[in-house]
């Protein structure tokens, strides 16, 4: 059925302009929904906007972007640089996903209430963007160990990008776009949800359900280190 799916987009591809943009768009929510290392993004960013006080959807869409974007710069140096180097686009090696396990061994265990951190800007005087600032700083780190999921993913697309990027500018951007717009939907949609579910819990930072919700994405954060790490041996 999913090889089906990716033979099916990949044809898309070779149609014309704006069923190549679909195809492309639909390749950059596949790498999230079915990539284990990007899906653990999604508990990660639910974990830390539920740490985040007077949390708004304005505010949850906004710093589930600014995760998002953080992610993708990330990607996007880490593939040229990576490229420039003769070696295959994202590689960054071992070193990058024992980072990358590190950060989400930290988070998780301050999700769990082991450790403290401080994301929440509302909480430190003089500091009101420290949200914002850490969201985009969670981003980069997380980019750096999903190269070679993400280009896995990209393969197709940058088959294509590579071919008509002297004579087609337009063409390729429109396509790295296309695919960069699905990579960020499913995160923001997920950071979106809590203000959904916040109506029928009457959620605020020391809820029951808010520190239960915490627990549950430290739990899964960390196992996602733990894949990150099983997956270099």
């Amino acid at each position: 059925m999913i090889e089906s799916i990716f033979t099916f987009l990949s044809e898309l591809l070779y149609q014309n302009i704006w069923l190549a943009l679909v195809s492309s768009f639909a390749w950059g929510i596949l790498s999230i929904l079915l990539s284990p290392c990007h899906l653990s993004s999604i508990p990660l960013i639910i974990g830390f906007l539920s740490s985040q006080e007077g949390l708004t959807l304005k505010k949850s869409i906004q710093l589930s972007l600014i995760f998002a974007i953080g992610i993708l710069i990330t990607i996007a140096l880490i593939g040229g640089i990576t490229l420039a180097m003769g070696r295959l686009m994202g590689d960054v090696g071992s070193v990058g996903n024992y980072i990358v396990a590190a950060v989400f061994f930290v988070v998780g265990l301050y999700l769990l209430e082991v450790i403290v951190l401080p994301w929440d800007g509302a909480k430190i005087k003089g500091t009101k963007k420290t949200g914002y600032i850490s969201a985009f700083i969670l981003g980069l780190i997380f980019g750096i160990g999903l190269g070679p999921c993400t280009f896995a993913f990209m393969a197709p697309i940058l088959a294509i990008v590579f071919q008509v990027a002297t004579t087609d500018t337009f063409y390729a951007a429109g396509l790295l776009s296309s695919f960069s717009f699905g990579h960020i939907i499913p995160i923001v949609i997920a950071g979106s949800a809590i203000n959904l579910v916040q109506r029928y819990l009457n959620w605020s930072e020391s809820s029951k359900a808010t520190k239960i919700l915490k627990k549950v994405c430290g739990v899964l954060v960390i196992f996602g280190g733990i894949y990150l790490i099983y997956t270099t041996f």
